[in-house]
């Protein structure tokens, strides 16, 4: 059955043009393809940026988080209580009065213990300033790095500024060094995202379930156009995400540590970014280099158009919803001060 699979998942007709088969993206002549194994080495990769993420929350946030005035508040934790940790994990956080009432004669203890037990073990769950500042300042610190360096591998591509470029040669484009590392460094950042999921600030569980599908909508993109040779048109995507991103993370870390007009100038900005890169650029100039510029060079779509496009557009819709959600914020901003 896996053989079976395997062999329907990697069909020409789904990756590339007609009468283009595997063996033509064999290296050859100067030309180098990306293979769909070199993505392995996205899940070493991801451990590496982990590493990377602990040396500079550690030695580099911490101490910039003190320079801007946040302290680490040291939460109290409850005493060892192993039938109120099990209530609180598998029934619930917020017991009602006749429940705490039956806890407490279960526990030999008094009311008033058990609820104050409850509190502490609430605020547990809750992240500190500090840790929310860590984990800003660590995607502040990948998004602003993976911007400029997205520039430095774009600015000199004919295809940064000529979108008709992206298919010129199409699927027999060789693949860069800078492109291998870009998709690498992209794709292992989002597993590592991934991986710590679990460990990083508490969300809601559909907050949760909202990152876990996206993150594995964002591998599964890049993953797939990567086996397509869509190199091209992906690093576009990913440079126009990530202009905008780390203005987010920028405002964050300053309104943690409550400088208000730093936070406000910085969430500005990358309200005008968003609306530039993924309300304007986004739609008219990526959607149009895969809906429409395809058709020119081939005549029969291939099943990954559908699929790509499919999802690309329902990342527009998203963009779409978070623009009107930033809209209400500056509204409130400019009327209501």
């Amino acid at each position: 059955i896996l053989k079976t699979l395997n062999s329907w998942f990697w069909w020409e007709n789904i990756w590339m043009p007609i009468n283009c088969t595997w063996a033509d993206f064999v290296d050859r002549d100067g030309l180098v393809f990306p293979k769909p194994h070199q993505l392995y080495a996205t899940i070493p990769y991801a451990f590496v940026l982990l590493i990377i993420r602990f040396f500079s929350e550690r030695y580099v946030a911490i101490p910039l988080a003190k320079a801007l005035g946040i302290k680490n508040v040291r939460r109290v934790k409850p005493q060892p209580n192993p039938v109120l940790e099990s209530y609180f994990r598998e029934f619930s956080r917020h017991p009602s009065q006749s429940e705490i009432q039956g806890l407490a004669k279960k526990c030999n203890c008094t009311v008033h213990l058990v609820e104050k037990w409850f509190r502490r073990r609430r605020n547990l769950e809750i992240p500190t300033v500090l840790r929310k500042f860590q984990e800003a300042f660590w995607r502040f610190s990948f998004y602003l790095t993976s911007s400029i360096v997205g520039f430095i591998f774009l600015y000199d591509k004919p295809w940064f500024y000529d979108i008709w470029q992206t298919w010129v040669g199409y699927p027999f484009q060789t693949l860069l060094p800078s492109q291998y590392w870009y998709y690498m460094a992209e794709i292992g950042f989002y597993w590592s995202l991934l991986f710590t999921l679990g460990i990083d600030n508490k969300r809601k569980a559909s907050d949760f379930m909202a990152h876990v599908v996206h993150h594995l909508a964002a591998i599964g993109l890049m993953s797939g156009s990567w086996c397509g040779n869509y190199v091209r048109l992906g690093t576009l995507v990913i440079f126009v995400h990530d202009t905008a991103d780390f203005w987010l993370e920028a405002a964050k870390m300053f309104n943690y540590a409550r400088w208000e007009k730093t936070c406000n100038m910085l969430f500005i900005i990358f309200s005008i970014t968003f609306f530039i890169t993924r309300i304007i650029l986004f739609p008219f100039w990526i959607l149009r280099a895969t809906l429409y510029q395809p058709t020119y060079y081939s005549t029969t779509p291939v099943i990954a158009y559908f699929f790509f496009n499919g999802m690309l557009l329902i990342l527009q819709g998203l963009h779409l919803y978070w623009g009107y959600l930033i809209f209400k914020i500056l509204k409130r901003f400019v009327f209501l001060k």
